[in-house]
């Protein structure tokens, strides 16, 4: 990894809305010189086996991201170092294109991103998670897309043609209903509202698109259930999902700090409303724990969730069965002759 001095200015671009102040913190660009673009998921449960992460670190800067604790891999901090030391795969695309010609590839479902937002400010001039797309096209490799960015709308082109050839889904994740408080947690991601406008852009060229409400933090959104899930069927959405919010290891520090900042007068309930669905902790790391609570109040939450989901007429997110599209290009031709 090495730093690139100079990077190009991410807010110089038509694609860029840019709602506040550029922040205090200088964004800092470095080059990973990983070999291997994607990451394989050994985890049962979750709903997908391999993620594209063409950046690390993200400058939306959501206090409660669960991958901060990734980037103290790299000698970095949790803190503003995740949010403003960003790391490219300058590589991605030709290390995708390296897999995809490998015998042992079939055509799996590949997920944008598992652990960063791959339509971060970056993305503008960077185009990288453009370009990766744009392979998965050319070989109609089906597609899963998890965003906060509204810049996904730049690639509507991509999106549609991978509709169309092979298979692609789209969710946003749209946590808060209130745009202030929103802001407060996800400082410099885009506003809910243009989120679910997002949404509707996409719905409406034939794009299926879904709701994350990931995380439901008890306490502060767990009442905006109702609203995101209206608002995202309104919107054209045709499934939902939602996870408890997962502190684990540096995230707990950062997330306690910045919310006892931004809602001094109810960091106390928050606390209180997690612990209580954690059975006492703050957070719990084992499979099938790590994304839901327990107890009366979580049972709560899980009952006006799903109460929401289907007076709003949107699907569970499920386990598909991949299409299986996946071809080589020019290999029509080499069976010809």
């Amino acid at each position: 990894m090495r730093r690139v001095m100079n990077p190009p200015n991410p807010f110089e671009s038509q694609h860029r809305d840019f709602l506040e102040p550029a922040p205090q913190v200088q964004v800092q660009m470095f080059e990973d010189g990983t070999r291997d673009i994607l990451s394989r998921n050994e985890s049962p449960d979750l709903p997908f086996r391999w993620s594209l992460n063409p950046y690390r670190g993200c400058f939306h800067a959501c206090a409660y991201c669960y991958a901060r604790p990734t980037h103290e891999y790299w000698g970095f901090g949790a803190g503003t170092d995740f949010e403003s030391k960003i790391i490219v795969k300058r590589e991605a695309a030709t290390l995708l294109r390296r897999t995809f010609e490998q015998p042992s590839w079939k055509g799996e479902l590949i997920l944008f991103s598992g652990n960063t937002d791959c339509y971060q400010p970056l993305e503008a001039s960077l185009e990288l998670t453009r370009a990766c797309l744009e392979v998965c096209a050319e070989y109609r490799n089906p597609v899963g897309i998890i965003t906060k960015g509204l810049l996904v709308l730049r690639d509507v082109d991509l999106l549609c043609r991978l509709q169309q050839q092979a298979s692609v889904h789209v969710y946003f994740s749209i946590p808060f209903s209130d745009d202030e408080v929103a802001r407060k947690v996800e400082p410099h991601a885009p506003s809910s509202r243009k989120r679910f406008e997002a949404m509707a852009t996409l719905a409406q060229a034939g794009i299926p698109t879904g709701i994350s409400l990931s995380p439901i933090i008890p306490g502060l959104n767990d009442e905006d259930i109702p609203d995101l899930l209206a608002r995202a069927k309104q919107a054209g959405a045709v499934e939902a999902m939602g996870t408890l919010l997962r502190l684990s290891g540096s995230v707990e520090p950062v997330f306690m700090e910045r919310m006892a900042e931004a809602f001094p007068d109810r960091i106390a309930k928050i606390t209180s409303r997690i612990r209580d669905v954690r059975g006492g902790a703050i957070s719990k790391g084992a499979f099938f724990e790590r994304h839901r609570g327990a107890g009366p109040y979580w049972t709560m939450i899980e009952q006006l969730f799903e109460v929401s989901r289907r007076k709003a007429g949107l699907s569970v997110q499920r386990d598909e069965t991949v299409p299986t599209t996946f071809r080589r290009p020019g290999i029509e031709q080499t069976i010809l002759f």
